[in-house]
């Protein structure tokens, strides 16, 4: 277990200060550090929304939340590849003594997380490769995407270097059965995960 570090003042940390300077500006904008540079990700529509509360189950129903892990969307991920780089992943399970690992700007260490999960958007090349790098580079030790532009859901697990060992795609009418590290069995069903992240037409 690592200690806390101590929170360091944003005036000798340029990135940091401009990107909390883009969220107090742009209130719902998700603002992100990735290899030293900043991304800025719009507000999600409902589609991704409504994806992400379909994806939030399995997890809950698998006794994830509230004993040794806990289930949480929108928590800052402290990235060791650059000097202030941090993620913000749709959806995260990370050890219960998260509060622990602070490492600073809102951000956690990543050895209390034990999955990262984004659903794409408009942006959905940052989720496919820059985020692939960054999270292999962070250890984690599972990442999924639901890729919803190829209408895909993509497990990578093995994290080494700056890749992943294992890059499984998934195909609507598929179950996908994560790995233990999660920390339990978790069963996603592709087919209803995509429905779900698809934009309704009237």
């Amino acid at each position: 277990m690592s200690a806390a570090a101590v929170e360091r003042p944003h005036g000798d940390r340029p990135l940091i200060a401009e990107a909390n300077r883009l969220m107090e500006r742009n209130p719902g904008y998700r603002v992100e550090i990735i290899g030293g540079q900043l991304l800025v990700s719009p507000p999600p529509n409902a589609a991704h929304a409504r994806a992400l509360s379909r994806l939030r189950s399995p997890f809950m129903a698998a006794g994830l939340d509230g004993g040794e892990t806990e289930v949480f969307e929108g928590v800052g991920l402290w990235l060791p590849n650059g000097a202030e780089d941090y993620a913000v992943p749709d959806l995260v399970v990370v050890d219960a003594d998260i509060d622990d690992h602070l490492v600073e700007n809102n951000c956690y260490d990543p050895v209390c997380f034990r999955l990262v999960l984004e659903v794409t958007s408009s942006n959905w090349k940052t989720d496919l490769r820059t985020k692939v790098k960054a999270y292999a580079g962070a250890k984690i030790p599972v990442y999924v995407i639901v890729d919803r532009k190829h209408q895909r859901l993509h497990v990578l697990t093995d994290p080494s270097g700056d890749g992943y060992e294992n890059h499984r795609p998934y195909s609507p009418g598929e179950i996908v059965t994560l790995p233990a590290a999660v920390g339990a069995e978790v069963a996603l069903d592709v087919d209803e995960i995509l429905k779900a992240g698809q934009v309704k037409t009237s």
